[in-house]
């Protein structure tokens, strides 16, 4: 059993090797709190929650760092735009960010940091980075030398002579322009920080590499994030980590993102979807199998129909799953291991599509024995698809979704009430052989949105796709 994953640095798919066996350690770039999630957001904490719940399947032992940057350029803005402290506009995203990450099924990480509880670590970096000539301070900044370091720009393979590096306000005193900013010397009306070079705050690509060494040391095995994020901040963390001594990241693993009408997901185009209306207006674990069902490295372009179609699929294997625990009368277990092809495909670079075909396979092979009145086979079939879902966090009779519907049963129990004194009617109807009025009943329960199944346990209603 070998675990292979696509490596952006080496573009090319390797074979995974941890740094310490049967151990894996993984560190996210986590939000950066400035506004509510998207969906595109919450989609780079879903890939990788399944890497996580796979490596785990496979009985890794998994550290998952996962971080916050609460201190931002953008964040200052919005705090300057809506008059409030920086801290409160982070802190109100933060916990945003976590309802979303929680409401889609996401485990909690090992650690999740905050930049601004590392000031500390970041400023002994620096002055080593100093120390060592690969950083200098000017104008009460401090920045990175990309020219002392020659393996500047491997990861994202450009040239140095044509790089633009993009600069904030108030970054003055560069040797070069290239070179990008490690602290950034104190605005008016700006958060800051004493350190040896002056006032001033951190910049985003320092945060990353501090926390990442406080965490997981001096090498740590993945290290992930959306595409995005290859240039310039990827490459800045290898810069800083390595030039302080680190071997850091020994595989770059990257999700692809969500688009709308070919652009990617963002704020800043006004084409962003949150996850808080998003919950609104489909079930969260319908949300999850959207999101997280297409490979990682796959972009998604956002539509309601492909949701709908999302809805479907699961409902389908919801549908199986509730007709065979009804059937067995209790609860039946995952099995202990998952199908051979499901995890060839797992192991594939994570490949969910091929695995989630093995899921559907097994679940009409689950309903032709409950066609054939097979109980045992039909069980048999649901241990497998449990444990599979399980892997991929979608198992309807796992606790957190047994939880999504709280909030409906009430009505719930209201509507079934209702419905089963139509289906009694229909019912009275079929006993006397009046099969035109339990058609028509029939019908009618289908215009409203209800799919009306005969089981031999009885009629049993349930909703249909929108």
């Amino acid at each position: 059993m070998t675990i292979r994953l696509y490596d952006t640095s080496a573009r090319q798919i390797r074979d995974f090797t941890p740094l310490q066996p049967g151990c894996v350690s993984i560190y996210l770039c986590g939000a950066t709190v400035q506004a509510a999630p998207h969906i595109g957001h919450i989609r780079s904490g879903l890939n990788f929650d399944i890497m996580r719940r796979w490596f785990e399947y496979r009985g890794y032992a998994v550290t998952f760092i996962r971080n916050v940057t609460d201190i931002d350029d953008k964040i200052i803005t919005k705090a300057h735009e809506q008059g409030r402290p920086w801290w409160s506009i982070g802190y109100e995203n933060e916990r945003a960010f976590n309802e979303g990450y929680t409401a889609l099924g996401c485990l909690p990480p090992t650690y999740e940091p905050r930049a601004t509880g590392h000031i500390t670590e970041m400023v002994e970096m620096m002055q080593r980075l100093i120390d060592r000539g690969h950083a200098y301070a000017a104008d009460g900044n401090v920045y990175f030398d990309v020219r002392s370091f020659p393996q500047y720009l491997q990861l994202s393979r450009q040239e140095l002579d044509n790089l633009l590096q993009p600069s904030g306000e108030g970054e003055t005193g560069k040797r070069d322009p290239r070179d990008f900013a490690l602290w950034k010397a104190a605005k008016p009306g700006e958060p800051t920080w004493p350190t040896p070079w002056g006032e001033g705050r951190p910049g985003w690509h320092l945060e990353c590499s501090a926390m990442a060494h406080k965490y997981l040391g001096t090498a740590f095995d993945i290290h992930g994030g959306g595409l995005d994020l290859i240039f310039p901040h990827h490459e800045n963390e290898i810069a800083q980590a390595k030039a302080y001594g680190d071997d850091f990241a020994q595989y770059w693993v990257h999700n692809a993102w969500v688009t709308m009408a070919g652009d990617k997901m963002s704020k800043s185009l006004g084409n962003s979807v949150l996850v808080s209306e998003m919950v609104k207006q489909w079930r969260p674990v319908v949300l999850r199998y959207y999101l997280g069902t297409p490979h990682y490295r796959s972009m998604i372009e956002y539509s309601e129909e492909s949701l709908r179609e999302a809805e479907s699929a699961f409902a389908r294997i919801e549908g199986f799953v509730q007709r065979v625990t009804e059937l067995a009368g209790k609860t039946v277990e995952p099995a202990g291991e998952v199908p051979p092809a499901f995890a060839e495909a797992m192991d594939d670079d994570l490949g969910v599509p091929q695995a989630l075909a093995v899921v559907h396979t097994t679940v009409r092979q689950g309903n032709s024995a409950l066609a054939a009145d097979d109980k045992e086979a039909a069980v048999e079939r649901l241990a497998e698809v449990r444990a599979m879902l399980g892997v991929l966090g979608l198992d309807p009779l796992d606790a957190h979704w047994a939880g999504e519907s709280d909030q409906s049963e009430d009505l719930h129990g209201v509507v079934d009430s209702l419905v089963r004194l139509v289906l009694d009617q229909r019912e009275s109807a079929r006993t006397r052989k009046d099969w035109a009025t339990a058609d028509a009943i029939r019908d009618q329960l289908n215009q409203s949105g209800l799919v009306i199944e005969d089981s031999p346990q009885g009629p049993r209603w349930t909703l249909g796709s929108r």
